[in-house]
């Protein structure tokens, strides 16, 4: 099955590591730690696109991918949301959020200015993500 990133995610991502589902990028903005996963199918806008099976199994992603973020950053909170209003392929943000982070308690959109990483900072981030992510996300595809 052929798979293609949405070009705006492409553009503004890094892809991390592939889950059974889902491809799980870093967003290139440094302010919140902010992960994204899209599910490797072509021509899915919303959740009810997909499958009962694979519902069942992004939810399994999005919560291994949620609960490594929690620890890893000790987030006050994790925001989870599918949009979509810009981007339409179906697309999962996970974004950890701190009490004392720019925007809060408000929603991160518009909040303040995208703060893009250094490359070498995106590159290095990327592979501690990868590293803390695939033993959970292989843990899932064991689940099946």
């Amino acid at each position: 099955m052929m798979f293609t990133l949405h070009p705006t995610l492409a553009a503004d991502t890094t892809e991390i590591v592939d889950g059974p589902l889902s491809r799980v990028l870093l967003l290139n903005d440094s302010t919140y730690p902010w992960l994204v996963l899209v599910p490797k199918q072509d021509g899915l806008v919303e959740l009810t696109d997909l499958s009962p099976a694979d519902q069942v199994m992004l939810m399994r992603e999005i919560t291994a991918v949620a609960a490594v973020m929690k620890t890893t950053t000790r987030a006050d909170k994790m925001n989870v949301a599918t949009l979509g209003n810009m981007v339409p392929q179906l697309h999962i943000h996970l974004i950890a959020r701190f009490v004392t982070d720019p925007a809060w308690p408000r929603p991160v959109w518009g909040a303040v200015p995208t703060a893009p990483y250094a490359p070498e900072v995106l590159t290095q981030t990327a592979r501690q993500w990868q590293a803390r992510l695939d033993a959970p996300l292989r843990a899932v595809q064991e689940m099946l």
